[in-house]
Parts: C-alpha cells; sequence; structure tokens
C-alpha cells in the first residue's frame, strides 16, 4: 500500500484547507486510515480516524468542531478538510492507515507541511 498527501501550504488564520491522501496498492488490506500531525519540537499527535467499512469517524480533542476527516472509496482517496485554522495547527500532515482495526499503524504518506499564519 502507498499513500500520498497533497493539499498542504501557506494560509491565514480563520482560513482552510483541504488535504488529500491518494491510496494505491492493496488497498483491500486497509480497515482504518487516520491522519496524524507533528509540529516542530512536539510529539506526533493523531488528528482524525475514519474507519473504511462504516465510516465511524474519531477526532482529536484539539480539532473537534474545525475538521471533517472522510474518505471516497471509489477514488481511494481521504481527505481532511480543515476549517478554522489556527497557528497551532502548522505542523508536517501525515496520513496512515492499519490493516487491523485496533494496534499502530502499517502504512504511512510522506507528510505534507501546514503552515498557519496569525
Amino acid at each position: 500500500v502507498q499513500l500520498v498527501e497533497s493539499g498542504g501550504g501557506l494560509v491565514q488564520a480563520g482560513g482552510s484547507l483541504r488535504l488529500s491522501c491518494a491510496s494505491s496498492g492493496s488497498t483491500f488490506k486497509i480497515n482504518v486510515m487516520g491522519w496524524y500531525r507533528q509540529a516542530p519540537g512536539k510529539q506526533c499527535e493523531l488528528v482524525a480516524t475514519i474507519t473504511i467499512a462504516d465510516g465511524r469517524t474519531n477526532y482529536a480533542d484539539s480539532v473537534k468542531g474545525r475538521f471533517t476527516i472522510s474518505r471516497d472509496n471509489a477514488k481511494n482517496t481521504m481527505y481532511l478538510q480543515m476549517n478554522s485554522l489556527k497557528s497551532e495547527d502548522t505542523a508536517v500532515y501525515y496520513c496512515a492507515a492499519r490493516e487491523l482495526a485496533f494496534g499502530s499503524y502499517d502504512y504511512w504518506g510522506q507528510g505534507t507541511q501546514v503552515t498557519v499564519s496569525s
């Protein structure tokens, strides 16, 4: 399974961005996908997850109400719509996928930079 993120960039605080994660290869193996982010000097943080089979989603408290994770199964693409962006959302965003319902992620993208200017 290969994952490729796109859509990062520079945006002003209060603005919006949509990240995409295109998956290819043995995508039938994927059970859960998620977005992580890592800001300079900080630990990697799980932002949101989505279960492929039923579309169930979960969000970190820091992004609830502002970010929306979704997936177009026909296109094998996952999205992260980010609204009301804050400077603290600045980070490298990674998409990830795992084969099991729980546990560590098996596949990772290369990351895309999101910078929010205040």
